[in-house]
């Protein structure tokens, strides 16, 4: 009974952190940089609201954006299955709230390898279809760092994020190589596998024979291996397609920030404003707070207090956040509801029920 109980109070402590941390974060940065600049310029400027409206309206977008690519990869993956848009733009949106509460956005994988299996696709396929997404943003977000590099050295000495971002780089690279590692070598990512199997399972309530899990593991890891070798052979144009795509989805994202900007009535700061949203990523990225929340702030503010000077910088991290933080974890825990029925208990054991 204990056990059961642990899932549960364990997701909703990182959610309750998350959210604390996030929140705590901005009413610090509020604390400390709203001052009589800050009401006069308030007072004085008429702000205009539809940029935050069509800010919103960015991030509403960018969900249908990955949807449609990770309809491209997952039909891609498995020709006897068909997902449509709507399909999968839900299941990006119910993967958002799970992503938002754990480091790393680790969380949202899970939920889309499993709502694409429970669609027709097989794990192998599901799983190429999700790493295949996290492989193109990765590659995405490195070729852009050296050029985020030059770009914000103009606006700030960027030694106090040198650190963070070493790490960040470093983080994506393995990634990558692992990734990597794994489609060059099948047999050997099966016996590991196999190998932490037999590990974990001295620890859990055995369900499954040994044979089963092993035949299993073998069926998934070919299943994987022959999607992810389809997408760098006969499926290369799903995957420039889902690389456009990548590209599309990552230049809503960026562009958010301007957008808020132009309603406070400042200058948009594109390309620099891209620039520091290139090394934000790369930061937050790191496996640090759930949702990198408070450590997501604190760089808001490093970055764009240059651009904007400090009397502003609480108000635009404040609405910053909300559209693409606050906004992706309450609606994507609608949508997790109205799927698992459950949001704070959101575990393995979910999952196992609906099937």
């Amino acid at each position: 009974m204990a056990n059961k109980e642990k899932k549960p109070k364990t997701m909703k402590f990182s959610i309750i952190l998350s959210v604390i941390f996030s929140i705590a974060i901005i009413v610090l940065i509020l604390l400390f940089t709203i001052d009589a600049e800050t009401f006069n310029y308030l007072a004085n400027t008429s702000i205009r609201y539809e940029f935050f409206a069509v800010a919103l309206l960015l991030q509403i977008f960018s969900w249908i954006i990955w949807g449609a690519r990770l309809k491209v990869l997952s039909n891609a993956s498995e020709k006897n299955v068909t997902i449509g848009l709507w399909e999968s733009t839900k299941i990006v949106i119910a993967n958002l709230f799970l992503a938002g509460v754990t480091p790393s956005m680790a969380g949202g994988e899970p939920v889309r390898i499993y709502l694409l299996n429970k669609d027709g696709l097989s794990i192998g396929a599901a799983t190429a279809s999700v790493l295949g997404e996290r492989l193109l943003d990765a590659i995405f977000i490195l070729l852009c760092v050296p050029f985020a590099f030059l770009i914000f050295r103009e606006y700030i000495d960027i030694g106090f994020i040198q650190i963070g971002l070493t790490i960040g780089v470093i983080v994506f690279s393995i990634g990558i190589g692992l990734f990597a590692i794994t489609i060059k070598y099948p047999e050997k990512t099966k016996s590991f596998l196999i190998f932490i199997s037999s590990k974990l399972r001295r620890f859990l309530k055995k369900s499954e024979s040994d044979e089963s899990i092993v035949y299993k593991i073998n069926i998934e890891v070919d299943n994987f291996h022959k999607c992810m070798t389809f997408f760098v052979s006969e499926g290369k144009k799903a995957f420039l397609i889902a690389g456009s795509l990548t590209i599309a989805y990552w230049v809503t994202i960026f562009m958010i920030p301007s957008m808020i900007f132009l309603g406070l009535r400042l200058e948009p700061f594109f390309v620099p404003s891209y620039a520091a949203q290139v090394l934000l990523i790369v930061i937050i990225m790191m496996p640090t707070t759930p949702g990198s929340a408070g450590v997501t702030e604190g760089c808001v503010a490093g970055l764009y207090s240059v651009l904007i000077g400090s009397s502003l910088i609480g108000i635009f991290i404040l609405i910053f956040r909300f559209i693409t933080f606050h906004v992706n974890l309450i609606v994507g825990s609608i949508f997790q509801y109205r799927i698992f029925k459950s949001v704070a208990s959101f575990s393995l054991d979910a999952i196992k029920k609906q099937k």
